[in-house]
This record gives structure tokens, sequence and C-alpha cells, in this order.
């Protein structure tokens, strides 16, 4: 990978949506070839997401209504982290809110771009064992319906489609690989 190397240097900068989630700006940029074009970025803070696993080996997923698919997911709970609130901390409390739960033992599983080609979001990865119930209220947008689902059965649910977003996908295996290699 190459860091450090800026090969399209921003000359105009535009925000052009300020929103409570995201915000939205046009780059204009120069290319190698010393062509100008533009770039649409979503400004997104970064996030986590985790796979709580219980005491019976099931994983606590997340169904809710995604407005941008018009469809219900089935998800690894996930969220935004707050500001002065370390990934580690925002994993605990989204757990909390999301699925009812705290962990004694939280694990990181890797870190990646959500969709570079547009958006600034990085999100942590976490497995979140040693359970234990400790609910805090939902954030009030938010409608969710936690499903206990059988760590064996997750790559059957990815493979028939039931399991469709990337950071859930990635997650499960990550989580399945680093289990399977701590036995």
């Amino acid at each position: 990978m190459t860091e450090g190397i800026n090969k399209e240097p921003s000359i105009e900068s535009n925000v052009v949506y300020q929103g409570r989630i995201l915000d939205l700006r046009v780059d204009t940029i120069v290319l190698p070839s010393g062509r100008q074009t533009t770039r649409e970025i979503a400004e997104h803070d970064n996030s986590v997401c985790m796979v709580p696993i219980d005491e019976r080996s099931d994983v606590l997923l997340v169904r809710q209504y995604r407005k941008a698919v018009e469809s219900d997911l089935l998800e690894v709970p996930a969220g935004g982290i707050e500001p002065n609130e370390t990934p580690e901390e925002a994993v605990v409390r989204e757990l909390q809110e999301e699925v009812g739960y705290t962990s004694a033992n939280v694990k990181t599983l890797a870190g990646f771009w959500v969709s570079p080609g547009w958006c600034t979001e990085y999100m942590y990865s976490y497995l979140a064992t040693e359970l234990t119930p400790a609910k805090l209220e939902a954030d009030f947008d938010e409608n969710i319906t936690v499903v206990r689902v059988p760590l064996d059965s997750v790559m059957g649910l990815i493979g028939e489609g039931q399991i469709q977003d990337a950071k859930s996908v990635a997650s499960l295996l990550l989580a399945m690989q680093y289990l399977d290699a701590a036995r």
C-alpha cells in the first residue's frame, strides 16, 4: 500500500451539504495526467462493529430496516464513536444500546474503510465474548430486533444471502477464523 503520496491533490473543496450524520463535499482535483476533475465525498465519523457471542455459541445479531436499500437486514451490531470515546469504549456502549449486553472480553479483529471510493468512514471490528446483561437506552431513531443465531449456521446464512452487508460478512468471517485459530 502506498501511503503519504497524494496522487490527486485538491485545488478546491466545497461542502455542499451538512447533515446530522454526514457532510457532503465536492473536491476539484488534479489527476497525475494534469487533467482536472471532481470527487464527491461523504464525510462520516469513524465507527465500530462487533460480533457478540454468548456462552451457548450464539451470535447476537440485529435486524433493522435500512431505508437506503428498502429492506430489513440482519447485521452485526454497529455504531458511531462518540467524541472523546475510544473504539473499545464505543463497542461496550453500542453493545448495551443495541443488544442489551456488555462484554468482559473485547478483542480487535480488524479495521477497514467502509466505502473508500466516496466515504471517509473507517470501521473498527471486534469480537465480544463473556457477555452479561447490561442495557442502555437505544438511540431514538433506531428500530432494532435482536436475533440469536447459532455460530455454526453463520456460513449458511451468508451463502443464502440472509446476511448481506459487508461489515457483517467480513466481521463474522474474521470472528470465525479467530475462534478456529484459538482452539
